[in-house]
C-alpha cells in the first residue's frame, strides 16, 4: 500500500466512495462536507476539550511528594516516566506511521488534533516532574534505565514498526487495520494502571494536582480510544472481507498479550505496598478493560470479568460532575462530557 496523495486534483472519488484507508481521496478537509459524520462529532468534543498544563496547580504535590512513603514515591517516578514515553511516542506515531495511509481528510484531521494533544501531554508531564524534581533527567531517563519499563515499551515500540513501519515496506491493508488496534490497545489499555496508581494517590488525600492533570490527559485519552473504535467500526463496514476469523485470532492474540503485560507493570510498580491494589485486582482491572475495548469493535470479550476497583471511573470522570473533583473550584463541564452516542 502506497501512501496517500496529499495533492491530488485529479481525484474523482466521490464523497460516499471515501474509506478510512485505500481511498483516492483530493486530500481536501472540507469540514462541510463529510462521510464520517462521527469525526466531526469527535472533532467538535476533542476542540472543546482543550485544556493547558499550566492550568492545573502543582503546589500542593511539590509538598506533598517529600513526604510520599518509598513505595509511593517509586511507583510515581516509575508511572511518570511511562507515560512520558508513550505519549512522546505516540505524537510521532500518529503523523509518521498512521496519518500517511488513512484517506479521509476528516479523520486525518482528528489524527492531527490527537497529535497535538499527545505533545500537549507530555508538556503535562513536564510541569508535574518540575513541581516534584530537582534532578528532572533523573525520571526522564528512567524509560532507558529500568529493566521492567524498557522491556514493556520495547514492546509496543516493535509493535508499531512490525505493523507500519518495517524495514520492507510491505504495509499492507491487514497491517493497516492491525495498526489501528495496537492503537486502540494503546489508549484503553497501556496507560490504565498508571491512571489508576495515580488516582489512588488522590484517593489517599496525596498528590491531587497530579490525579487532576491525569483527569485532563484521560479524558483526552478516551477520545482517542473513540477515533480508532470508530475508524475500525467504519471499516468493517466498507471492507468487511479483512475482518475475518484469522484476523480475530490475531487481534485476540494483541489483545492477551497487552493485558498480560499491562497486568505485569502495574504488579511491578504497586508491589504489593498501595493501598486497594492487589496483583489480582491489577489483573483483573486490565482485563476488565480488555473486554469492554473488543466488545466497542464487534467482538465478544475474552475475560467476561467484573470491574474490581469502581471508585477508579470516579476519580477519571467528569460527567455529572459540577465541581473539581479534589479542590471543589467551579469547572466548565460543558467540555468534560463525552455522551458516547455521538460517536
Amino acid at each position: 500500500m502506497d501512501r496517500k496523495i496529499i495533492y491530488n486534483p485529479d481525484s474523482q472519488e466521490s464523497l460516499n466512495d471515501r474509506k478510512i484507508f485505500g481511498g483516492d481521496s483530493d486530500g481536501m478537509i472540507n469540514f462541510t462536507r463529510m462521510k464520517y459524520q462521527w469525526a466531526l462529532n469527535l472533532w467538535d468534543t476533542m476542540e472543546a476539550n482543550t485544556w493547558f498544563p499550566k492550568e492545573v496547580q502543582m503546589t500542593g504535590d511539590a509538598k506533598d511528594y517529600k513526604f510520599l512513603t518509598a513505595p509511593e514515591k517509586r511507583m510515581y517516578d516509575l508511572v511518570l516516566s511511562q507515560l512520558i514515553f508513550m505519549d512522546s511516542l505516540q505524537t510521532n506515531n500518529l503523523m509518521d506511521n498512521i496519518n500517511p495511509y488513512i484517506t479521509a481528510p476528516e479523520v486525518n484531521a482528528c489524527l492531527s488534533r490527537q497529535a497535538y494533544e499527545e505533545a500537549n501531554h507530555s508538556k503535562s508531564y513536564a510541569v508535574m516532574v518540575e513541581s516534584i524534581s530537582d534532578n528532572t533527567d533523573e525520571i526522564y531517563d528512567m524509560w532507558k534505565n529500568d529493566a521492567k519499563l524498557r522491556e514493556k515499551n520495547t514492546f509496543i515500540a516493535d509493535t508499531y514498526k512490525n505493523l507500519t513501519g518495517d524495514d520492507n515496506g510491505d504495509i499492507t491493508d491487514e497491517k493497516i487495520l492491525l495498526a489501528m488496534f495496537a492503537n486502540q490497545i494503546l489508549e484503553g489499555l497501556y496507560f490504565y494502571a498508571g491512571f489508576a496508581a495515580m488516582y489512588a494517590l488522590g484517593k489517599s488525600g496525596k498528590m491531587l494536582g497530579s490525579s487532576q492533570m491525569i483527569r485532563f490527559i484521560q479524558r483526552d485519552e478516551v477520545t482517542h480510544l473513540l477515533l480508532f473504535q470508530n475508524m475500525i467500526n467504519s471499516t468493517r463496514k466498507e471492507r468487511p472481507e479483512l475482518f475475518t476469523p484469522e484476523l480475530e485470532q490475531k487481534v485476540r492474540a494483541m489483545f492477551r498479550k497487552a493485558v498480560d503485560l499491562e497486568a505485569s507493570w502495574g504488579a511491578y510498580i504497586t508491589q504489593g505496598q498501595i493501598l486497594g491494589f492487589t496483583d489480582a485486582i491489577i489483573r483483573q482491572y486490565i482485563e476488565h478493560l480488555a473486554d469492554k475495548r473488543l466488545e466497542a469493535v464487534g467482538y465478544a470479550p475474552e475475560y467476561n470479568v467484573k470491574h474490581p476497583i469502581p471508585w477508579v471511573d470516579g476519580y477519571s470522570s467528569f460527567n455529572d460532575q459540577r465541581t473539581n473533583f479534589f479542590e471543589g473550584n467551579v469547572v466548565n463541564y460543558s467540555k468534560g462530557s463525552i455522551d458516547f452516542d455521538d460517536f
